[in-house]
């Protein structure tokens, strides 16, 4: 009698197409699981993708809005993949999205009078550090103390929620807000322009682009870029080479919690014009860059087609509201990460199944 055994082998190197492969595979592999959530909620799997593809990349108006989420999202993308490159597992985005934003506006309520040329470097500048510094903390936890950065970024999101919110409801509380928690608009001069008819405001959007190019110049040519893939192989053997393990997580902290923070300012500049609600800011951009981490393959350019394909997807998600839960998307997107996730495994070992005589040996 033949029985089955599944051998498991290492890979010596993994080609771009294999990689390319498994996230076909995965996300296909959401997209039928997904259809289950939609039947379930008694919409046709076929009609909820037909609507959610013609609500957002067949349409003007949901390539407006595929371009608004596309830039908070390519930021946080291209930075938690330089920084999941070097198994710094920065879970708090979110927050550092906030705590640019809070810098920024910071700027804009204490210097109405100034003029553009330079309201926007500030704020830009200031929202950078502001969310670089949020990121460092837990950097430097990590590489000094052993303290796991899931937990540590995590929680500092929960902070710079409740510290938005202190600001909007007490210091910050706008005079001209009828007693809403929101702060005065912004003046004219700390308002980024946009793409006319549209709420794309191109300044970050050139910043972003620019960034993951960079970013990918970076871990390619330079030595950081190295020392930060040395890293993520094998922390014990990027010690022995000499690599200083707390010098590489500052480093990708800074970045990481740095284009965090530029995303932030992007939002209150160019979006909203005052800063509100922690859930209208940041909007859960930060734990979304995650799936599009993943589904760039931790790829700085890679993260520029995962980020439109995820917008495409929240604004599709949007057109869906009236027929199914918002939630029903969010499943969707969160099942994509976990078969990416799971499904690692095949990206570094080869799985191949032997047919076996019972009466062989082992």
């Amino acid at each position: 009698m033949m029985l089955p055994r599944i051998r498991v082998s290492k890979r010596e190197s993994v080609s771009m197409s294999t990689s390319l492969l498994l996230v076909v595979f995965s996300v296909t592999l959401g997209f039928l699981i997904g259809g289950l959530f939609f039947a379930l909620a008694g919409v046709s799997p076929i009609e909820a993708y037909v609507k959610i593809l013609m609500g957002s990349f067949g349409s003007i108006s949901g390539w407006k809005e595929i371009g608004r989420k596309f830039i908070p999202l390519l930021l946080c993308g291209a930075g938690l993949a330089v920084a999941f490159k070097a198994l710094f597992w920065n879970i708090g985005a979110e927050g550092q999205i906030l705590m640019g934003a809070i810098g920024a506006t910071g700027i804009a309520l204490s210097f109405r009078n100034a003029s553009a040329w330079i309201l926007l470097p500030a704020m830009f500048g200031i929202g950078l550090v502001m969310g670089a510094a949020w990121c460092i903390i837990p950097a430097v936890l990590r590489s000094k103390l052993n303290v796991n950065e899931v937990i540590t970024t995590l929680m500092m999101n929960y902070v710079a929620m409740e510290l938005v919110t202190y600001l909007i409801d007490g210091p910050w509380k706008g005079k001209t807000q009828y007693g809403y928690p929101y702060t005065d608009q912004f003046s004219r001069g700390a308002w980024l322009p946009v793409i006319s008819g549209t709420r794309i405001h191109y300044p970050t959007l050139i910043i972003a682009v620019i960034s993951a190019v960079a970013l990918y110049y970076f871990m390619e040519r330079t030595r950081s870029g190295y020392e930060i893939k040395v890293t993520g192989q094998s922390i014990g053997a990027a010690r022995y080479a000499g690599i200083s393990y707390t010098k590489t997580l500052v480093t990708v902290s800074l970045i990481s919690g740095g284009l965090a923070g530029i995303a932030g300012v992007g939002e209150v500049a160019g979006v909203h014009h005052l800063l509100s609600y922690p859930q209208y800011i940041s909007a859960g951009y930060g734990f979304t860059a995650i799936i599009v981490a993943w589904v760039g393959r931790l790829h700085p350019v890679g993260v520029i087609a995962s980020s439109i394909f995820v917008s495409g997807l929240l604004v599709g998600g949007d057109a869906m509201r009236l027929e199914v839960p918002v939630s029903s998307v969010n499943i969707f997107t969160g099942l994509i990460l976990l078969i990416l996730v799971s499904l690692e495994i095949l990206r570094s070992y080869k799985v191949k199944i032997e047919w076996r005589d019972r009466d062989d040996g082992d």
